[in-house]
């Protein structure tokens, strides 16, 4: 049997450093099997929504500097516009009055 496996006196079984976490991760899942549906549901429909702002394409501008700005723009119109509706708009500007003074 040896001989199919390996060709040297000794085996070596290598693994990666963060290994234990990645298996922590998955006994957790084996003992939650719906947390990642659950997950999915509440953080695709962000993506989605980003996504369709965008074009559902592609970046408007070339290089990870200016995707990474690009996306944040996203991200912080997509936070405003989830304040406005959570707060709506009086709450809003009494919150940005007493975070600027």
């Amino acid at each position: 049997m040896k001989s199919q496996c390996t060709t040297a006196d000794y085996r070596r079984i290598s693994r990666w450093e963060h290994e234990p976490v990645i298996e922590a991760m998955q006994r957790r899942l084996d003992r939650q099997p719906d947390a990642m549906t659950l997950r999915r549901r509440t953080v695709e429909h962000v993506f989605g929504t980003l996504k369709h702002w965008m074009g559902s394409t592609h970046f408007l501008t070339r290089t990870l500097e200016h995707v990474s700005t690009e996306m944040s723009l996203h991200v912080l119109a997509y936070n405003l516009k989830r304040v406005l509706q959570i707060l709506g708009i009086a709450k809003t500007m009494k919150a940005m009055k007493l975070a600027g003074a």
